[in-house]
């Protein structure tokens, strides 16, 4: 049905969708959340829904707040770029090869141990 999935999906709430459809009282309505909805309609019952941001609404703040996150991401960038020019260093050196390589030779004298222990004696 058509009227349950727009309140779910909450581009209308039931008052709205009552007016738009012309349903003359929202216990209809209800009645066909609880009977034809996915969501649990009995716990409400005594109250007014929780307002909920509508789908369009959400995906518009996540937006606005991914381009707010690039740009400071952008600023960040431009700070390290000066700051390796400025104090002639390499901030963006990678550090895991580096580790990589010092674990391997941790790791080589320990291998060579257990392969030959009468050659530490």
């Amino acid at each position: 049905m058509q009227v349950v999935d727009e309140i779910e999906k909450g581009v209308l709430s039931q008052h709205a969708a009552c007016r738009k459809y012309g349903i003359q009282a929202r216990s209809t309505v209800l009645v066909w959340l609880r009977k034809h909805g996915r969501l649990d309609w009995y716990q409400n019952a005594t109250g007014p829904m929780p307002k909920k941001a509508a789908p369009n609404k959400k995906i518009k703040e996540l937006e606005k707040e991914l381009k707010r996150l690039k740009a400071q991401n952008e600023i960040l960038n431009i700070a390290i770029d000066i700051a390796d020019d400025t104090l002639n260093t390499d901030i963006r050196k990678k550090y895991l090869s580096l580790l990589s390589e010092a674990a391997q030779k941790q790791q080589a004298p320990n291998i060579d141990e257990a392969q030959n222990p009468t050659a530490s004696e």
